[in-house]
């Protein structure tokens, strides 16, 4: 198979983990033939670690379903998140140009989320897109700090979270 030929060289540094990671993006690139989406946060997961980010999270998304982000990500001090848009060709535009305000609104709301629940400040976090174009050849742009934070007012400061009478006793909580 293709990717154990050069596994001496991911054992070699000692990156076992970048070799866990190439085989299970193969698979998935396999079983999700036409899910550009899947397949453009795989790339996008590879070409940021390749640039030295470590990545936190995937398909992170808030209680309240309001707030998603593709990718979490620490890029030296700066926390990101990132937005992954892939297209097969660049035919109907630019990935980016696909992230319109609703889909900033609930990045935004999410990236607002993590931080608070991770206690990182807001002066660390940066909002990213990474576009990814398939065809004729694989063509990726990293966008840093794409847009920004809204102010904080506009944002919902907690997520609610309703609990139904199963939610309570599944969560150790008196009904």
């Amino acid at each position: 198979m293709r990717f154990f030929t050069s596994a001496s060289h991911y054992f070699s540094g000692g990156n076992v983990l970048g070799f866990l990671y190439s085989i299970a993006d193969a698979v998935r690139r396999r079983h999700y033939k036409g899910d550009h989406g899947r397949i453009g946060e795989d790339l996008a997961h590879g070409y940021l670690r390749r640039r030295g980010c470590k990545v936190v999270a995937r398909n992170y998304r808030t209680g309240s379903g309001a707030g998603e982000v593709d990718l979490v990500v620490w890029d030296g001090p700066a926390l990101a998140f990132v937005e992954v848009k892939t297209r097969a060709t660049a035919d109907y535009g630019a990935p980016d140009q696909a992230v319109d305000a609703e889909k900033r609104r609930r990045i935004q709301i999410g990236a607002n989320t993590y931080a608070r629940r991770a206690g990182i400040p807001l002066q660390k976090i940066r909002l990213d897109i990474v576009s990814i174009v398939m065809q004729p050849r694989l063509q990726i742009d990293w966008q840093r700090d794409a847009f920004g934070l809204r102010e904080q007012s506009s944002l919902p400061q907690h997520a609610p979270r309703t609990w139904g009478s199963s939610d309570r006793s599944n969560a150790g909580l008196p009904a």
